[in-house]
Formats: structure tokens, C-alpha cells, sequence
């Protein structure tokens, strides 16, 4: 066969293969439900205090309209088996249009807040995002509730499955601020430092420890805590990438303090030091610096922060240099990160790779077994789990048990990249393409969605 009639012989078949499937229905409203799920998401766990604050009253609406919309995203997916007559089309062509015109409705509503020049206009936005908010509750609920019913009339898989996979996804998500495995005591110890009554200047707690070990997961867990929330008049945090630069993390830290427009971002790495520092004056601040690569990082911007107000301010880093950790940290205030035990590993292990699934005790001592071979590296064994989340087969859990031991070594930095390869090889050709791409961006910078699918797909992926 000739180079053109294989191409035509390929056309021929993908054609047979796609005539019949209707991708401006099913697969669009499946796209348009999941890419709601994702921005109400991300609004739900955001760590904008800017965003807290904006939702703060409306956060268990957010919540519900999650649970709501997740399920459909189950209910979308399995449109294979659901789409047994011709009034399916007809209903998921209102899933798409309610699904888009939900996150749209969200997004420019939020917008509207944000860029709000005076407060007569941002409370305006607050009154519209409110009405706004109302109806998209109802338009959710509404093809929810006609979703139930063609799921009780049997045209979908069971109804068991179905509540199994959308409780557990929803719950990932929902609990991610409880989803902090082990390490309980040092939160414990960690949220005592912070609300402590100390006397002086503001206190410096590092949080020291290799890449993956935890640090920005257990500074995440007590930043997003209650108690945090209620004591702090002030919360900001950014991250600080080994290519930083001092105006960008003033910039950052600014966003949460002040309302920020095009004038401020045009000053000089002075004037926004003086800005911060008026900002958080007479305020009890929480300042997190994440990821601290060096002393002159923490030299750059450690006389921005006011220390003539004993109002018990406090500023927490995360390093893996311990230089940084001495030269920073107020005496007797710094943590130590380590390996996990292993029973706390196994239980890390659990959560990522069943969630609340009932195991075997054949994928148990398996399992257990690879939670050891890990070595107490909560990032090796949340690759490692998450690789094995959707494989059932234990002949595959026994390859991985006879092959993670070979990415162990006693180099932390090359461990991680080890792990990060490990998981970078199990991904599906067109999603390595994808993830290569983030390397157009810069280091720690938000990425926006569009322009990186833009990108993506310019390559024909």
C-alpha cells in the first residue's frame, strides 16, 4: 500500500470510528461541566486572601454548587452509557449552555469586585455577584435534580458507582485543607509558635527541610487554620522562585495588603518597600515566605516588615538551606522537617492511592511494601500512589515494588527529580507534550489556562 492510500485508509477509519459521535453535545458538555468544577475549585482553595475574604460569606453556596456540579462532570463523562435515546442530546446541549454560562457568570463577577476603582462601584459588583451567584444556583440545581432522574431510571451505570465516584473526587477536593497526612504534632507545635503571646519584634519561624519533604504543605495546612484566620489581621504570602527578584515579591505581598492598581506596579523596589511597611503597620501580620533559596533573599526584604509594633506579628519561611534557617529564624523557633515513621508513610500512602476505596489484604501488604521502599518521602509516595490510584491489577503493584527502589538515592535534589521523571514517563504522549510546555513560563508564576492550550495545541497535540 502506497504513503497516500495508508493516509486515506487512516482517514477512512478515524471517520467510521467518529461518524455518530456527537461532539458538539456530549463531549462539549462534558468539557464545559469539568472546566466549571475546576474554576469553582479554584476559588474554594485558593490562597488569595483576597479571594477569602471576597467569598467569605458565600463559601458553603460554593461548596454545594461543587458537590452539584461534580456530579454532573460523573454524570457527563459516562454519556457512553447514558446516551440510550435521542432526549439525552437534547438535555446535555442545557448542560453545556447552563455549565458555560455558570463559570463566565462567576468568573466576570468576581472581576467586577476585584477592579472596583471606589467602594460605591465595589459594592455595586457585591450586589450583582449576589444576584448573580442566586441564579446560577438555581440553573445548577435545576438540570441536577433532571440529571437524578434519568440516573433512577437506569440510564446511566449504577447509581452506587456513581455516588462512590463523585463522593471520593468531591472529598479530595473539598478536604484539601485536611488532606495533610501524619505530622500532626508538628502542626500542633507549629500553630502554637505562630498565636503564642511573645513579647518584641515580630517572630521569624523557619520550616526547614529537603525538597518534597512537606514544608509548604504544613505551612499551607496552619496558614488556612481557624485560629490562624481569627487572630491575624493580615495574612500574606508568596513564593519566593531561586531566580527571584526583590520588587516581584514585594509586589506579591502587596496584593494582599493593599488595592492594587498600574501605578503602584510601575514603582521602584523602594517606594514598595515603604508601601508594605506603612501597610502592615500597627497590624498583626502572618507574612509566609515560601521556598527560600538563600540569605539575600531574606536580606532583601526583612526591613519591610515593621518591628517596632508588639501586637505579636509573626513570619514564617520554608527553606531547604539551613544557612538561611540560622541566619533568619528567631531563636528556638525553627523546625526541623524529617522523614516520615512508617505507619505514617503507609497512611499517606492509602489516602492518595484509594482514598476511602475498601482494599484487599493482598493490595495491603503489597502496598505496605512500597510505602516502605520510599523512605519517608511524603512527595516519593504521593508519585507513587497516584500512579497506582487507577491500577487494580496487582501484577502491577509488584512491578512497581520491584522498581522504586531504583529512584532512591541519598542525593535529596536528585531524588526528587527521580520521582518527577518516574511520574513524567507514565503520562500519555500528548500530556507530556503539555507538561512540557509550562516550560515556556516563568519559574513559581500564575499560567494562564488559554494561553498555555493555545500553545499546546498550536503543536497540533
Amino acid at each position: 500500500m502506497s504513503f497516500g492510500e495508508n493516509q486515506a485508509a487512516i482517514v477512512t477509519c478515524c471517520y467510521n470510528e467518529l461518524s455518530g459521535h456527537n461532539w458538539n453535545t456530549i463531549d462539549m458538555a462534558y468539557a464545559s461541566v469539568a472546566s466549571l468544577v475546576r474554576t469553582i475549585q479554584s476559588v474554594l482553595i485558593s490562597n488569595s486572601p483576597a479571594l477569602f475574604n471576597l467569598i467569605c460569606g458565600h463559601r458553603e453556596k460554593f461548596k454545594t454548587l461543587h458537590e452539584k456540579v461534580s456530579s454532573l462532570e460523573v454524570f457527563t463523562k459516562n454519556f457512553e452509557k447514558n446516551n440510550v435515546s435521542g432526549e439525552m442530546t437534547d438535555f446535555e446541549v442545557e448542560v453545556k449552555e447552563v455549565a458555560s454560562a455558570a463559570e463566565y457568570t462567576i468568573q466576570l463577577r468576581l472581576t467586577e469586585i476585584v477592579l472596583g476603582e471606589n467602594k460605591s462601584q465595589e459594592k455595586k459588583a457585591r450586589r450583582r455577584f449576589r444576584q448573580s451567584l442566586q441564579q446560577v444556583e438555581e440553573d445548577v440545581d435545576r438540570i441536577w435534580k433532571e440529571s437524578t432522574k434519568v440516573q433512577d431510571k437506569g440510564k446511566q451505570a449504577t447509581k452506587e458507582s456513581l455516588v462512590h465516584d463523585f463522593s471520593s473526587s468531591t472529598n479530595d477536593i473539598l478536604n484539601v485543607n485536611n488532606n495533610m497526612v501524619g505530622r500532626d504534632d508538628q502542626k500542633e507545635h507549629l500553630l502554637e509558635d505562630l498565636t503564642g503571646s511573645y513579647s518584641g519584634e515580630p517572630k521569624v519561624i523557619p520550616i526547614v527541610g529537603m525538597g518534597g519533604i512537606g514544608k509548604t504543605t504544613l505551612a499551607k495546612e496552619v496558614y488556612n487554620n481557624e485560629s490562624i484566620l481569627r487572630r491575624f489581621d493580615v495574612r500574606a504570602w508568596t513564593t519566593v522562585s531561586q531566580q527571584h527578584k526583590i520588587k516581584e515579591i514585594l509586589l506579591s505581598l502587596l496584593q494582599s495588603t493593599i488595592k492594587m492598581d498600574d501605578t503602584v506596579k510601575m514603582k521602584g523596589e523602594a517606594e514598595l518597600a515603604d508601601m508594605l511597611q506603612k501597610s502592615l503597620k500597627r497590624k498583626r501580620y502572618l507574612i509566609v515566605l515560601d521556598d527560600i533559596w538563600s540569605c539575600e533573599v531574606w536580606d532583601g526584604v526583612r526591613q519591610c516588615f515593621p518591628t517596632e509594633d508588639d501586637v505579636g506579628s509573626r513570619i514564617l519561611l520554608t527553606t531547604r538551606n539551613n544557612e538561611v534557617a540560622r541566619g533568619a529564624g528567631t531563636e528556638n523557633l525553627s523546625m526541623q522537617m524529617n522523614y516520615m515513621d512508617q505507619d505514617e508513610s503507609w497512611k499517606l500512602f492509602k489516602s492518595a492511592a484509594f482514598s476511602n476505596e475498601a482494599l484487599s489484604s493482598e493490595f495491603e501488604t503489597i502496598g505496605k511494601k512500597i510505602a516502605e521502599k520510599c523512605h519517608g518521602l511524603p512527595l516519593t509516595i504521593v508519585v507513587v500512589a497516584g500512579l497506582l490510584k487507577s491500577k487494580r491489577v496487582i501484577e502491577d503493584w509488584e512491578s512497581v515494588a520491584k522498581d522504586v527502589t531504583s529512584f532512591i538515592t541519598n542525593d535529596p535534589d536528585e531524588q526528587c527529580s527521580r520521582v518527577l521523571g518516574l511520574s513524567y514517563n507514565h503520562l500519555s504522549s500528548d500530556l507530556k507534550t503539555c507538561l512540557l510546555h509550562f516550560g515556556i513560563f516563568p519559574e513559581d508564576s500564575e499560567i494562564p489556562v488559554k494561553r498555555l492550550m493555545r500553545s499546546w495545541m498550536a503543536e497540533g497535540s
